[in-house]
């Protein structure tokens, strides 16, 4: 690999529009290509519509009733 390809900044494509943008600490959107597009990605997480798959969060009924079957068993 040349001098001029290990300096060019790496490329990713922008989550949002799917632009590819310089990965560089000129970009202050990284890893977006703008201002517009990391917004609509918090609006997306904001409103749900973008989710981390994994089990749902027990809630504060779920967490009564563990407990009070692990105190009928007898413990853990």
């Amino acid at each position: 690999m040349s001098q001029a390809e290990s300096e060019r900044p790496l490329e990713v494509a922008c989550p949002q529009c799917r632009t590819k943008v310089a990965w560089s600490e000129d970009n202050p959107y990284r890893p977006f290509c703008s201002k517009r597009c990391r917004l609509l990605d918090l609006g997306a997480w904001a409103d749900e519509s973008h989710r981390i798959a994994g089990e749902p969060a027990m809630d504060e009924t779920d967490i009564d009733a563990l407990l009070a079957r692990a105190d009928r068993d007898g413990g853990v």
